[in-house]
């Protein structure tokens, strides 16, 4: 998959002045080459070379990988965030709505192999306190955990989850259960089935389907 493929999902955009369409282009190749090589095995000259500026030019935009790298990891949490959970009310407010599009957004990402990879790869690196990207990770993981939470709280509170759940527990077992099915799916796409196996999870948790 190309790098328009893989960028193909993302939101319509206005037309932008010459500057943004050169940073989002940047971003576009470290894209690439941090999910390839890693943050620490991608350079800024390949960056460069990738989206045809010089090192100069590269760095008159992002005058450092770290910055580049943030970009990168907030760009695409715009792209999903627009693409599934724009109007949304908080996850406690409806969390089978909560849970209906963060399964959307797995199936999304069966398509998308190389952010599914970006992800794995960074995350890793980025349980050494010094990453650059550690603080990023250590901080989505929570609020994902508590996104999760409170969804599940809300279900409880609407008599559609099962008894005696441990909610926090339970949220932390489905980040967990998503990232080794991504790990196992990367390794073996043909054998795994992300999407299926979180929703079997979800509905184990529930006293009726996500669909009911």
């Amino acid at each position: 998959m190309n790098t328009e493929d893989r960028w193909s999902a993302t939101p319509p955009s206005r037309t932008y002045p010459k500057g943004d369409r050169r940073r989002t282009q940047i971003v576009r190749a470290a894209f690439s080459a941090f999910s390839a090589d890693g943050y620490r095995g991608a350079s800024m000259v390949q960056i460069a070379a990738a989206c045809g500026v010089s090192r100069a030019g590269l760095l008159h935009h992002f005058p450092s990988k770290e910055l580049l790298l943030a970009a990168v990891l907030a760009e695409r949490d715009r792209i999903n965030g627009e693409l599934f959970f724009a109007g949304m009310a908080a996850p406690g407010a409806d969390g089978l709505d909560y849970f209906r599009r963060l399964l959307r957004v797995i199936e999304h990402n069966a398509s998308q192999r190389e952010i599914v990879r970006l992800f794995a790869t960074l995350s890793t690196e980025a349980a050494d306190p010094a990453h650059p990207a550690h603080a990023y990770f250590a901080n989505r993981y929570r609020w994902l955990r508590a996104d999760i939470a409170d969804a599940l709280a809300d279900l409880a509170g609407r008599g559609l989850l099962r008894d005696q759940i441990d909610l926090a527990g339970a949220a932390t077992d489905l980040v967990a259960l998503i990232d080794g099915l991504q790990i196992q799916w990367l390794l073996d796409a043909d054998s795994v089935d992300i999407p299926t196996r979180v929703r079997a999870r979800l509905e184990e948790l529930l006293t009726s389907t996500l669909d009911s």
